[in-house]
């Protein structure tokens, strides 16, 4: 039997990353998918490693783009995720309060061999947000890097790369994909 942390992440895996299997990686996805539909931001930011992270979205019509030499949507190191978490928590984000609904699904994940001591992971997502009388829905893949830190699996880098030609119909991304 396995035991999981408050964080939902399986503590059996201990630091070997090769070991890692794709219900173990679920398991994390499907938590941070939780977190995020609960609006437990705080709780998110606890699923990433210390350190040197990264939380891409490049835009719709670059979706290889580098942030280094690209325009993007999103690109926060964990300065920025703290402090777009902290902004989205208040009152003073506008486009999110209040918060809207969300409906984080997350499908056909795949794991890749150990790299640099990182596990790289693909994963389609779909995310449905509801606000306003209006519903929007984001399409694309994920791809995360992932760290084992102290016996658990952390997240080092993820990139959202939507599938969507244009963001017209869904209107903006105030929202964490």
């Amino acid at each position: 039997m396995t035991a999981v942390s408050d964080r939902g992440v399986d503590r059996a895996v201990g630091l070997d990353l090769a070991a890692v299997t794709r219900p173990t990686v679920e398991d994390l996805l499907y938590r941070e998918a939780a977190l995020l539909d609960d609006w437990d931001l705080d709780g998110w930011l606890a699923l990433w490693a210390d350190g040197p992270t990264r939380y891409v979205v490049p835009c719709n019509d670059a979706p290889d783009g580098d942030a280094a030499r690209d325009l993007v949507l999103i690109d926060d190191d964990e300065l920025r995720m703290r402090l777009r978490v902290e902004r989205l928590n208040s009152r003073k984000a506008h486009r999110e309060y209040p918060h809207s609904r969300t409906n984080h699904q997350i499908h056909n994940v795949m794991l890749a061999p150990v790299r640099d001591g990182e596990l790289p992971v693909t994963a389609s997502f779909t995310v449905w947000r509801f606000r306003g009388g209006k519903a929007s829905t984001y399409v694309g893949h994920h791809h995360y890097r992932l760290v084992a830190v102290d016996g658990a699996l952390r997240i080092r880098t993820k990139r959202a790369v939507l599938d969507m030609t244009e963001l017209r119909p869904a209107g903006d991304l105030a929202i964490i994909l």
